[in-house]
Order: structure tokens, then sequence, then C-alpha cells
């Protein structure tokens, strides 16, 4: 076993145990610093991972746990989430009592997504998605004094588990049926095992499960609750790393290991595409809390990403995993904002935005570029995401009408979303008159977080080129196994493009 492939997700560990000793010992004053040392970790973690990338595929753990260019391309993407969600913790360390264990928990929460990337079976996805919810049941009811976060911990603890349930009886389904649960051996037999009912009826049954991590309709009820009930940081890293998590595994199935499969089912993904697109932009139309706005909007955008993943073609895939790119930047952007403002207030109305272009034009700014970019309006990462994604799924209009119907659904839900996220622009340039007119303030550890994932949102939109390159050189091997796995006796699977 070649542990050294493990040694971002190793030192992810050791950083969370080095804070929780080290809050022990520390003073409550000083306990924001944490964070900062924790990001400083991530940072540098970062950095070795970036240097460290060895050419190829390898495996570990009897082929279990896989490090390709998919997995390395998804740990950079929760890394550099890691470090932003920290640096927004910090500049809301004094609403988080036992703010060392949040910083702990969110550090074992990344280390849940980084081993989800890797997952190359069906049993260490279960355990790595397990990792990050059982986590997320304490960080989301962190304000253990406020209703409303115990409501959201209950609310998202009912619905884990009960994902986690229909995903565990998926896995024994078809672990009954494959008598294996390798991705690359059950990959190597999908033509055979897609005739057996009982591996069928296992993979509906874990896409459900996944269902509920990435908020599509019919699974999305605990998004606007939990978004609006859990504290501002971990809403934000529920809305990005998580979704995020959730993906990159659904990529790995549709891609690589059932892909015949799931292009059978694409009418039923692209008809679950059409219905989440719609409700979430729906549904917050009529929304005056801004993190139950941005609920339904995270519900909407795991739509579109559905239209990538029922394209079944190269452009679809690359065209999630430059969406999600832009998306996680803009995302923890607009929350990083959220976060600030109403940091001094014990509600999210979208009345606490009222004349904030007065009270802090910097904050002001940052959130127009951020719901600028999900409105999908060029030239930022939000409108070249959607544009990829709509272009994969044109490219199967020739083979398949509904797909045309999908865009229009889309286009649909597109100019939806720039009513309602224009309204919170409206709200902070045209105030009414009793609007309050209290200056809020950003520390600069934060404020060098936000201007980062700005950076981001603004070069990612100008330059699209290198992202998109990364992208698609992440999903050209999907389905070749490494040459350790031919040694170990499995079988190679096609590679889909």
């Amino acid at each position: 076993m070649n542990s050294s492939l493990l040694a971002v997700e190793f030192l992810v560990v050791v950083l969370g145990l080095g804070v929780l000793l080290a809050d022990l010992w520390i003073p409550a004053t000083a306990r924001r610093g944490l964070a900062y040392v924790a990001a400083t970790g991530l940072l540098l973690i970062l950095t070795l991972h970036g240097g460290a990338l060895a050419p190829g595929d390898h495996t570990a753990f009897g082929g279990m746990f896989l490090v390709d260019a998919l997995s390395n391309f998804f740990k950079g993407l929760f890394l550099v989430t890691g470090i932003l969600i920290l640096l927004m913790a910090a500049g809301v360390s004094d609403r988080l009592d036992g703010f060392g264990e949040y910083v702990a928990l969110t550090l074992f929460a990344l280390t849940g997504m980084l081993l989800a990337a890797s997952a190359n079976d069906f049993i260490l996805m279960f355990v790595s998605l397990e990792l990050v919810t059982v986590t997320f049941y304490i960080l989301v009811s962190f304000h253990r004094r406020r209703q409303g976060s115990l409501e959201a911990g209950v609310k998202y603890l009912i619905f884990g588990a009960l994902a986690a349930a229909f995903m565990v009886y998926g896995i024994a389904l078809i672990f009954g049926a494959a008598n294996t649960t390798n991705f690359y051996e059950i990959a190597a037999r999908q033509a055979e095992l897609g005739k057996s009912p009982v591996f069928l009826i296992g993979l509906l049954l874990t896409l459900v499960g996944l269902g509920f991590k990435i908020s599509a309709f019919p699974f999305q009820m605990w998004t606007p609750d939990v978004y609006q009930g859990a504290p501002t940081p971990t809403t934000a890293f529920l809305a990005s790393g998580s979704k995020a998590a959730g993906f990159v595994l659904l990529v790995r199935l549709s891609y690589s290991v059932v892909p015949e499969i799931m292009a059978r089912w694409g009418h039923l993904l692209l008809g679950f595409a059409i219905i989440t697109m719609l409700y979430g932009s729906f549904c917050a139309l009529a929304q005056r809390s801004v993190k139950r706005l941005m609920g339904y909007s995270s519900i909407a955008n795991a739509g579109y990403l559905l239209l990538g993943i029922a394209a079944a073609n190269f452009t679809g895939s690359s065209a999630i995993l430059y969406f999600l790119a832009g998306y996680l930047l803009t995302t923890l952007a607009a929350f990083a904002v959220i976060a600030r403002v109403t940091a001094a207030d014990d509600h999210d109305d979208i009345s606490v935005f009222a004349g904030l272009c007065r009270r802090s034009p910097a904050l002001a700014a940052a959130m127009t570029l951020a719901l600028v970019s999900l409105a999908g309006v060029p030239p930022l990462a939000g409108f070249f995401g959607k544009f990829y994604l709509f272009r994969s799924a044109a490219l199967q209009v020739p083979s398949s009408p509904l797909f045309l119907v999908a865009i229009l659904a889309a286009c649909v839900s597109v100019v939806m979303s720039l009513y309602y996220y224009f309204n919170i622009i409206r709200v902070m340039y045209w105030p009414a008159q009793d609007a309050v007119d209290r200056p809020v303030h950003i520390p600069l550890p934060a404020a060098i977080g936000l201007a980062v994932a700005l950076a981001g949102i603004i070069g990612i939109g100008l330059f699209p080129g290198g992202v998109i390159g990364m992208a698609q050189q992440a999903v050209a091997g999907l389905g070749t196994p490494p040459p350790e796995m031919h040694a170990g006796g499995h079988h190679a699977a096609a590679a889909v493009q």
C-alpha cells in the first residue's frame, strides 16, 4: 500500500487534532487565531499538494483509494474552499461558542471531502460522505442557544440519516449482485450487471443518496431550512464543498463506473434536471431571507449541473468541473458578505442589506459581483459555466429533442434568477427611506479571503481557457485503470469520451 498517496488527508487530520489540543491551552480571547493558523496550514498543504502531483494514476488500500487527475482537481478546490471558509469564520468567531472546536470540525469535514474525491469503491464513498455529514450535523447546530440553528440541525440529521439509509441499502444490493464494490471491477462488468434488476435497484438507491447531498429535486426539502438556520460559514461550506463532494462522486459514477447505464437513464436525469432548475428558481422569487434565497439558488444550480451529467459527453464532464470551480468561489464571496452584514443582527432579512453601498461600498461591490456572476452575466465565471453546460446539452439535441426542452427551461430559470439576484442589488443601492445607516466593517484576513474569491471570479471569467484545460485533463482519463490495477488482477474499464 502506498500510504504516501494519503499525505494530504493525513496532514489535514493532524492539523485538526492540533487545533483541538491548542484550544485547551490558549485563552478564549486568542481563539480567533486558530482559524488563521489552520488556514495557513491548509495553504501549505495546498502548496505541497500542487508540488507533489505525480503523473499517472495510483491506488492504495487494495484499489479503494485512487489518486488521478480528477481527484487532484477536486482536492485543490476543496483546500481553497477550506481556507476561505476559515477566514470567513474568523470574522464571526465572537458569535461561535467553542470556536476551536468549530475550526477542528471544519477540518474534519474537509478531510471527508478529500477522501470522497479519491473514492474508488462504494464502501469508501459511503464512509467519506458520512464523515462529511456527521461533522455537519454538529456544525449546522453550532449555535446551541438559538432555536433556528437547533431546528436546522435536527432537520439535517433526519434527512442525512434517510439519505445514508438509501445509500447503504443500495450499496448492499450492488455488492449482492456484483460480489464487489470496487469501481473498476464494476466498470469492467457493467454490460453484464446492467441486466441485473438487483444491481440496477441498488445503483438507483445509491443515486438517491447522492441526490440528497447535491440538493436535487425531489431530495431538496432540507436545503432552505438548513441554509437559513445554520451559522453562515457552515451554510457557505454546505453550499460549496459539500455539494462539490457529491458531484465528484456523481461524475465518477456517470463517466467512469457505469457510463452505459447512466446513458440509458439520460432522459430520467434530464427530467430531474429540468424540475430542479425550475423549482429552485420559482421558490427563490418570493424569498426575503437571503440565506433561504441562496438555498433555493443552490437547488437551481444543482439542476444546471445535472444537465452536464445527463449529456453524458466529454464536454459535459469538463463543463461540470469548470462550473463548480466558478460556483465555489462565487458562493463563498456572497456568503462572506452575508456573514459580515448579518453579524450584528439576529436575522438575515433582505432589509439588512439596505443602503450597503453607503455603509460599506467595498462589500456592496463584492456582493454585486458575486450576484451578477451567479445570475450568469458575462464576462464573469458564472456566465461561462452556464454556457459550457448548455453547450454540452445542445450537442445532444440531434439525438434527443428533450435536450432542447431542457435548454429552454434552463434559460427560463436564468431569466428568473436575474430578478431575485438583482433585487438584492436594488436594495443595496436604492434602499427605502428608513434604511439602517450602521457602518459595516470587515477584518483584514476576511477581506483578503474575499478579495481572493473575487479575483477568481473575474479571472476565471476573463480567462476561462486555463481552468477549462485543467478540467478537460481531469476527465480525459476517466475509466482507464492505473497499471497497478492490472497487476492486481483487476479488469480494465473502457474510457468514455
